[in-house]
């Protein structure tokens, strides 16, 4: 395979088949990305065009009703509630550099779709389905990298800090790409691994793949080094991962889900514990500091997040029961009551991309307040069980 660099952004690749496939590395909120993509479709005129995206965000892209056909009750029910809530923070944080750079997120990937449509050229959706890559990046991380995934994801949409389209630029550059990859791999390897590595090869095999004899291919400019390999096993026959193989979703490690059963035993263990050894008393002393932690916590996480008053109170009377139980959590029920309580409004869905960036707009908005109700009264929850353990433990 023959390498054309054209520039930092667009590579051609000459396959010994004769197949070209022209690379563009773009920022998904930039207008010079954007420019760029229809300019190189413009030129080349290929046969195929093939875009940074599933079936699923494609619809949602372009399908305006997408949320509005969103039972927010359901998603929460189906355990759903934290990969809603990654991808709403995510698509916050695009919406908001969008808004400093004056491009709408993904501007290009829509480009390259309606100009495939307008010259009337088959488009590919090469990437993998998005809830696959929450849910692997989810299931492979530890407890720790999870909290750290979170964090990060909501510190992103918050955060006040502001870019200018000359330094959104500056991160295509290889030097700045790879010094960002090797930072993410150290602070959070798994995720670097499924959102960056897997989707390299996910989108490297499924350009290859694709039919056509001169394909455009628009790509987040952190794959292209990633996917030009990738192309380059494929063609040389060394390529033994399998998009069926990247699709599949890891079965839950069994210690965590003995560790899910575990911890209610062990505070049963303890009270039990206490009232055999030091009379009854102490254990009625032990079930009362366990039930103080326990709706204490999931209290303050309901009147942070601003809670229906009787959601609050149906979240901090049922809290010892969910802690007790390693299916159901009480953040679960919090979000449901409150979409119950709160009924989404048509404005609701219509605004949630937009306020998606702002903190206060997830008080405002009835389908991101559910979600800020699930995840504090979840983590009020999580963290008083916690708390709970070397309280007891001490009063032994």
């Amino acid at each position: 395979m023959n390498i054309e660099t054209i520039s930092s952004t667009l590579h051609k690749l000459h396959l010994k088949n004769g197949q070209e496939i022209i690379l563009i590395g773009t920022a998904h909120v930039s207008k010079t990305s954007a420019e760029e993509v229809k300019a190189t479709i413009d030129a080349e005129n290929p046969d195929r065009i093939c875009v940074e995206l599933d079936s699923g965000r494609m619809k949602s892209k372009t399908d305006k009703n997408t949320y509005e056909n969103m039972d927010i009750r359901k998603v929460i029910k189906e355990g759903k509630g934290f990969f809603l809530l990654a991808n709403t923070a995510l698509a916050g944080f695009q919406k908001r550099m969008g808004a400093q750079t004056g491009t709408a997120p993904g501007e290009e990937i829509l480009a390259a779709a309606t100009l495939a449509k307008e010259k009337d050229i088959p488009l590919s959706l090469c990437d993998r389905d998005i809830q696959t890559t929450f849910k692997r990046a989810w299931k492979k991380s530890s407890f720790w990298n999870k909290c750290k995934l979170l964090a990060t994801l909501i510190s992103a949409a918050f955060s006040n800090e502001k870019i200018s389209e000359e330094e959104l630029e500056a991160l295509k550059s290889e030097d700045t790409l790879g010094q960002m990859m090797q930072e993410m791999a150290k602070e959070l390897p798994t995720v670097k691994e499924v959102l960056i590595d897997e989707r390299d090869k996910y989108l490297g095999i499924s350009i290859f793949n694709a039919e056509g004899s001169k394909k455009v291919a628009v790509i987040g400019a952190g794959h292209t080094n990633g996917v030009i390999k990738t192309i380059e096993e494929c063609e040389k026959g060394q390529n033994k991962t399998t998009l069926e193989t990247l699709s599949q979703i890891p079965s839950s490690k069994p210690y965590g889900k003995i560790l899910s059963y575990l911890i209610p035993i062990a505070l049963v263990l303890i009270i039990v514990y206490g009232a055999v050894s030091q009379g009854w008393q102490q254990g009625l002393n032990l079930f009362l500091y366990w039930i103080l932690c326990c709706c204490g916590s999931t209290l303050i996480g309901c009147i942070l997040s601003l809670a229906h008053p009787i959601n609050t109170i149906c979240c901090v009377v049922s809290a010892p029961f969910f802690a007790l139980n390693p299916v159901l959590g009480v953040g679960m029920l919090g979000g449901v009551l409150e979409a119950t309580f709160k009924k989404p409004k048509v404005k609701d869905f219509e605004s949630m991309a937009d306020m998606a960036g702002n903190l206060k707009s997830w008080y405002k908005n009835r389908i991101l307040h559910p979600l800020l109700v699930f995840f504090l009264s979840s983590l009020g929850s999580s963290l008083g069980t916690l708390v709970a353990f070397p309280l007891l433990i001490t009063k032994l």
